[in-house]
């Protein structure tokens, strides 16, 4: 029980989870990262890294070892949240004060946002298309326009499904995954079974690699690779709060993480090669093969995506600024309201303008801006597991004055450590999105930002961890 916790700082939603609510076994959480691995980015991640010059085998593995790597941060930060049943924006009050946490909080936030948009409106198209396969026959976007009358009503009913779940609690979203996880491996495999009953495994499996300049960039694309969930590796323990033991979350999330992802993106290259195969022309989206397999499937298959969507959205992407949000203004933003604010602010990227004119800038921007918080992952890490020894006094992280009031609310060393982390990997950053010119950007520093997220934590990390050490 928290004591004197300031209401601007606490609200039922931030503060430690009581015994009866850490219920989460070791299925629970295999169950969450299957229904979050599964879905459209997975599937098309290693068959699109062929044209980037990587054999399929290569971009498998490294599809593994991505996976595994960002492992390690999440099941150590996940262990504070599972030891002390916090959420990630009062982990980080720890670290960067009380008040200084609003800034990982919003950082994390708003990304998670964009994601949230851009996948809404996956999962409308998803929508729009499984109405047409039932015969309705809704318009699609005539010259001008960028989103139809039609697939905006399928948005709005598509976010407002979101609502729901953020409205009834995690524990809606734990039922979610629970249920939607073994639906989706079960159409994976049916998949694969398809594939292999029409074209032989000597064909699907004898796709080439494209022949690029330099070769393959295997740094650049682990690195991307490793960015796909780190933001996640960073609020993970909004998760981990309600685990039943350390030893549930461990086994769970190892489970549902490394092995699925290299498994599901094996389902994506096989739909790629079958669809080149069968069809003529290589699919790197699953709705691009099932429409060519017939009505009968490609309902089936929609259904599917848009399940495979709204697991992944729910857990990825709005659960975090639900918190992340609540961490601005506790006694007034409780996480249903942090949801709201979220999914508001997700309808404000009006995602099929974006994707119409800046589609590649955009996925770049996120997914770049995914591997620079590995700073925030280095700083949590260094004052968790090296300063702190794992120990945190819990009523200080919920009231002015204590240990981590530091100066006003803010630890100006956490600031500096997160700018050291990141500020060298910016040139090169804004140089990929296309926001500078590359060749005004020295090579090094190019160079440096395909390092991006294991250089950022590592800085940040050690400047935190022994600055630390002097106060």
């Amino acid at each position: 029980m928290i004591q004197n916790a300031d209401k601007d700082l606490s609200n039922a939603d931030l503060l430690p989870t009581t015994a009866a609510q850490r219920h989460w076994g070791w299925k629970d959480f295999a169950a969450l990262w299957v229904g979050m691995v599964i879905c459209v980015p997975t599937y098309t991640m290693a068959s699109s890294m062929l044209d980037q010059g990587f054999s399929w085998q290569r971009a498998i593995w490294l599809v593994f070892a991505a996976n595994c790597i960002v492992l390690v941060p999440m099941l150590l930060i996940g262990r504070a949240g599972a030891k002390h049943g916090i959420p990630f924006p009062v982990l980080t009050r720890a670290s960067f004060g009380v008040k200084g946490a609003n800034l990982p909080a919003v950082l994390r936030g708003l990304v998670a946002c964009g994601w949230f948009s851009i996948n809404c409106y996956f999962g409308a198209l998803a929508l729009h298309g499984l109405c047409n396969t039932l015969g309705m026959g809704l318009a699609t976007p005539s010259a001008g326009e960028t989103i139809s009358t039609s697939q905006l009503v399928c948005f709005l009913l598509f976010w407002a499904v979101h609502i729901g779940f953020i409205w009834k609690g995690l524990e809606s979203v734990r039922l979610l995954e629970v249920i939607a996880a073994p639906l989706m491996i079960a159409a994976s495999l049916a998949l694969v079974a398809w594939a292999l009953m029409n074209v032989s495994p000597a064909q699907i499996f004898s796709l080439p690699a494209k022949v690029v300049e330099g070769g393959p960039k295997t740094w650049a694309a682990l690195t991307g690779l490793v960015g796909f969930w780190a933001t996640l590796a960073l609020n993970i323990p909004d998760f981990t709060r309600f685990a039943k033991s350390q030893r549930e979350q461990v086994i769970g999330q190892a489970i549902g993480l490394p092995l699925p992802m290299a498994l599901f993106s094996l389902v994506g290259v096989i739909g790629f090669s079958v669809s080149q195969i069968l069809y003529g022309r290589a699919q790197l989206f699953p709705d691009g093969l099932l429409t060519q397999m017939g009505p009968v499937a490609a309902g089936i298959g929609l259904v599917v995506i848009l399940l495979a969507n709204l697991t992944t959205n729910v857990a990825a992407n709005l659960v975090s600024p639900s918190y992340d949000f609540s961490q601005l203004a506790p006694n007034r933003i409780s996480f249903r309201m942090g949801g709201l604010i979220a999914a508001l602010i997700g309808l404000l990227f009006m995602p099929w303008k974006l994707l119409a004119t800046s589609g590649g800038y955009l996925f770049t921007w996120l997914g770049g801006y995914g591997t620079l918080l590995g700073a925030i992952a280095g700083i949590l890490l260094a004052d968790y597991y090296l300063v702190r020894k794992t120990e945190l006094k819990l009523d200080d992280l919920y009231r002015r004055g204590g240990d981590y009031e530091y100066q006003g609310g803010w630890n100006v060393h956490a600031l500096i450590a997160f700018g050291l982390g990141v500020l060298p990997c910016l040139p090169g950053y804004l140089a990929v999105s296309g926001l500078i010119n590359k060749a005004a950007v020295p090579p090094l520093l190019l160079a440096l930002f395909d390092f991006g997220w294991f250089f950022s934590l590592a800085v940040a990390g050690a400047y935190y961890y022994l600055t630390a050490k002097k106060r």
